[in-house]
């Protein structure tokens, strides 16, 4: 079975302060209970983030775990059993995602500012029945305004059905929704900006798609 391949290009760019966590247990005297992950010194989305967050909103718009385009764009388990009648068609995914590091530019910007690439915030939590302040901690975010490149990969198949509507849904359930930690706090919201599609600017297209305005056009 022959097939193509589709380069997603783009920016992801930070609206605000952003958590994925590095998953470090080790505390450092000066340092920050709850780092986030980084290569180097430099904050980075590894692809395992965008996948897995991604792959969850597209079932929850679905309302279904087993959709079958859900399936062709991320692949299925050696041990699904209910995907086992199409488990030859279904085991290779259509996607491939690649870690976003900090743009160029930005990381000029930060020089030429001379400020950190992160921030910490604090947090705690509020006991309901006394009404104060426990379990203080802070926080590392990756700033506000932060730019990460954005590359995804999609195959193309002989026999495949349009694929690249539904990726393209997927990334703005992402905008509308957040990335990394503590989203319902505010944290982690995102633009996906400057998106090309093998070069072919798409920007104007992604921004057209309304996810829940209108029924019969839905994605997926």
């Amino acid at each position: 079975m022959s097939f193509t391949m589709k380069m997603i290009t783009g920016k992801i760019k930070v609206v605000t302060g952003l958590h994925i966590g590095s998953g470090s247990t080790e505390m450092h005297i000066g340092g920050t209970d709850n780092p986030v992950i980084k290569n180097g010194s430099e904050p980075y989305i590894p692809g395992s983030s965008l996948k897995g967050k991604l792959r969850s909103l597209l079932c929850l718009y679905a309302g279904d775990e087993n959709n079958e385009k859900i399936a062709k764009l991320f692949g299925i388990a050696a041990d699904d059993k209910v995907n086992k009648d199409k488990a030859e068609e279904l085991k290779t995914s259509r996607l491939s995602f690649w870690d976003c590091f900090i743009t160029d530019e930005w990381r000029k910007n930060i020089l030429n500012r001379q400020i950190d690439f992160t921030e910490v915030k604090m947090e705690n939590t509020i006991d309901r029945a006394t009404g104060t302040s426990k379990n203080l901690r802070n926080t590392e975010r990756v700033i506000p305004e932060t730019e990460f490149d954005f590359k995804l990969t999609l195959k193309v198949f002989d026999n495949d059905e349009d694929l690249q509507q539904v990726v393209l849904g997927a990334l703005k359930l992402l905008e509308m929704d957040s990335l990394g930690g503590s989203g319902s706090r505010g944290y982690g919201k995102v633009k996906f900006i400057d998106l090309k599609i093998d070069g072919t600017d798409i920007q104007s297209t992604f921004d057209a798609i309304k996810p829940f305005e209108d029924k019969d056009k839905r994605f997926i």
